[in-house]
């Protein structure tokens, strides 16, 4: 094993930052109180809740009661689909979704055509784009949703939104877009992008785990997700977690503060990457747009090689990233992303993907480059399929 630790993972999840933590802690031990109770500590607890809420509101140009807390942005996903198609029924039963979006709302859509509802599965191009014209085609007058993610979590390709925001305004359909990767990495304004709900998670910022909030645009129709208590305004029931949402406000604010220094910064790290990969091993390919993607991604199929194998020698190297998403990392299948994209089944098997975070270097660029392509060289080495290849056949 290598006694060097180079983390590339950061779409997975982040760490939490120094000063998220240090402003969460006196809600563990001395501000513990609860936040619908009328005695002080309860009064401190709903204060900090209310000034989280203001920095989310500011950090995505929204109005502060627009913003509501969730326990995760996959439940946010649910709450925006379930919700809005339980609470719109009588107006229509369709939506529109991405054949490449998070299985949070995936999987969502595929339990509510199990209810009687119509999905559809919009294609994309081989960069991983949706095509507004699409969106614009695929709208009926029972269309209720139109729901595509901001930015995609595995090949980090960025959706025209604006774009997409305006079809749906102009036809009057609600607009959702899954932000999760987008947030604290890329400027958003609700308002200019005609966004009507958008779903965000506070671990992919340098937040906590186990927090994520929901902009709910005023006078959209939408039924609440957990019932059981008055908290988050009637909207979501549960005691509040006051520590996670003080977290998830720093978080979004320190984000949202330094996004153009920290972008530079880590495109430089990723296009320095992409540009040496290519020069250096053959046979490859980037997956996902190659501007118009998120700052920190690198998405590369590697043709003749098996992912989990490169994840494990790069592991013992002390390089930690993907295949794909944390989320469906347990599963056999290739990932439903690079099969929508055009790639065939061996080749999206050997993908790998690579997202850098504030404290990366260049000197970690540097060792990734010694390391990976040797690794991918031996693997090859093993393959006969490759044997062929290099000699011509």
């Amino acid at each position: 094993m290598s006694e060097r630790f180079v983390y590339l993972d950061h779409a997975a999840t982040t760490y939490v930052r120094k000063e998220v933590l240090e402003a969460m802690l006196p809600y563990f031990t001395e501000k513990y109180g609860n936040a619908s109770t009328i005695y002080s500590i309860g009064r401190e607890s709903k204060k900090a809740i209310e000034e989280a809420r203001e920095k989310v509101a500011l950090a995505l140009g929204a109005d502060v009661k627009e913003i509501f807390f969730t326990g995760s942005g996959t439940e946010a996903d649910n709450w925006v689909i379930k919700g809005v198609a339980y609470a719109n029924r009588q107006k229509g039963n369709h939506i529109i979704t991405s054949s490449i979006e998070h299985h949070a709302v995936l999987h969502t859509c595929q339990y509510l055509e199990s209810e009687g509802f119509e999905v559809t599965y919009l294609p994309v191009d081989k960069d991983g784009l949706v095509s507004p014209e699409d969106v614009r085609k695929a709208i009926r007058p029972e269309t209720i949703l139109i729901s595509i993610m901001f930015a995609n979590n595995e090949i980090g390709t960025i959706q025209p939104i604006g774009e997409i925001g305006a079809i749906a305004r102009e036809k009057g359909v609600y607009f959702h877009t899954d932000a999760v990767q987008a947030v604290g990495n890329v400027p958003i304004d609700v308002n200019k992008m005609n966004i009507d709900l958008l779903s965000l998670s506070g671990h992919k910022f340098y937040g906590p785990k186990g927090i994520g909030a929901l902009y709910i645009r005023k006078g959209v129709k939408i039924t609440n997700f957990m019932h059981g208590g008055a908290q988050e305004r009637g909207r979501r029931a549960s005691t509040e977690n006051v520590p996670a949402i003080v977290g998830l406000g720093k978080a979004i604010e320190i984000a949202t503060k330094n996004m153009d220094e920290y972008n530079r910064k880590l495109i430089a790290l990723r296009d320095r990457t992409i540009d040496e990969l290519f020069r250096r091993i053959p046979h490859i390919r980037l997956n996902g747009h190659r501007e118009k993607r998120l700052p920190g991604n690198v998405n590369i199929s590697f043709e003749y090689i098996e992912g989990e194998s490169l994840l494990l020698m790069l592991d013992m190297k002390g390089i930690a990233a993907s295949s794909g998403s944390a989320c469906t990392s347990g599963s056999l299948d290739p990932s439903h992303v690079l099969l929508a994209i055009g790639l065939s089944h061996e080749t999206a098997h050997g993908s790998l993907r690579l997202t850098f975070g504030e404290e990366n270097t260049m000197e970690d660029v540097d060792y990734l480059l010694e390391t990976l392509p040797p690794i991918v060289e031996r693997l090859r080495a093993m393959s006969p399929l490759y044997e062929k290849v290099k000699e011509g056949v």
